[in-house]
């Protein structure tokens, strides 16, 4: 019997963790879940939780010298852009010098280092290519660009993943979702505000999961977007959800992005392209209309 690649897996308690969790413990990895507190995930039965902090170096190196990875995936995050902005120093020391500890304790077994980055790296006059020219409009695009250089400086072999605006079925231990909210308020009979003047390409999570599944089998080296193929504004996601779900779309109404000031710059045409990971990885997304079914239908 071939001896399953083991496989490290951070920010393991988040929205793409818990999935990615979930997706890779079924194949021909043996999966190591590393996040904060107790293990959140829905499969519990042979799944190697460790908590931890990634920002104590005595315990990353400690944890790494036991594990012995084949593969990491480099997932956790300070995510929030307008808590980023508000906390530079603890922004910068979860998303950059984390990965920099996690790089370092890597050097002794070199395994494939995959890291989840983010389109925030990008401005705007999306959707952007592999080869656009980084320019993050708030701190949190800025770490994460960071943290991407430390990856390429690291001498491991390494992919740097980037999505868009993930959305899929909601656990009961998760945060719930932009899509969540919209069903949850049209259900209640409340009236929603939602912008229509943003663009992104919102990615299914578990055609993430493959994507980046895809990504370990092939050893892909280098930068690649693991996006959704439909350019869409927040306002049309939730009228897709209404349609879907038969919920009353007239409860919907279009704003712009300054009825709701926010503390940071977030780009109005964002999104990304993917013909790379079409052409390299065989990537093919499913649509939006189908991914809201399916996030839904999976809760049922």
């Amino acid at each position: 019997m071939k001896e399953k690649l083991r496989i490290i897996i951070t920010g393991s308690n988040g929205f793409l963790g818990q999935h990615l969790v979930n997706y890779l413990s079924q194949g021909q990895f043996e999966v190591f879940a590393l996040s904060r507190g107790a293990n959140q995930n829905k499969i519990t039965h042979g799944l190697n939780y460790f908590p931890i902090d990634l920002t104590d170096v005595s315990s990353v190196k400690q944890l790494f010298e036991v594990i012995k990875p084949q593969i990491v995936i480099h997932n956790a995050a300070m995510s929030k852009p307008d808590t980023c902005h508000n906390f530079r120093e603890e922004c910068i020391l979860n998303n950059v010098t984390a990965t920099q500890y996690l790089l370092e304790a890597s050097q002794s077994t070199k395994p494939y280092f995959l890291y989840v980055s983010t389109d925030f790296i990008f401005g705007e006059d999306g959707p952007h290519d592999e080869d656009t020219f980084p320019n993050p409009l708030n701190f949190y695009g800025e770490s994460k660009l960071q943290a991407e250089a430390a990856v390429k400086q690291s001498g491991l072999a390494y992919g740097i993943m980037r999505p868009v605006f993930i959305y899929g079925p909601c656990y009961e231990s998760m945060r719930p979702t932009f899509l969540h909210w919209v069903k949850n308020s049209l259900e209640q009979g409340k009236e929603i505000k939602v912008v229509s003047d943003q663009r992104r390409t919102p990615t299914y999570v578990y055609d993430i999961c493959s994507g980046m599944k895809a990504m370990i089998e092939k050893r892909f080296v280098g930068d690649i977007h693991i996006a959704g193929k439909d350019i869409v504004s927040p306002y049309q996601m939730a009228l897709t959800v209404a349609k879907e779900l038969s919920l009353d779309s007239s409860l919907i109404f279009p704003v712009t992005s300054d009825t709701f000031p926010e503390p940071v710059i977030r780009a109005k045409r964002s999104g990304l392209k993917i013909d790379k990971a079409r052409r390299l990885l065989g990537y093919e997304p499913i649509s939006f209309e189908e991914g809201v079914r399916k996030s839904f239908a999976s809760n049922e």
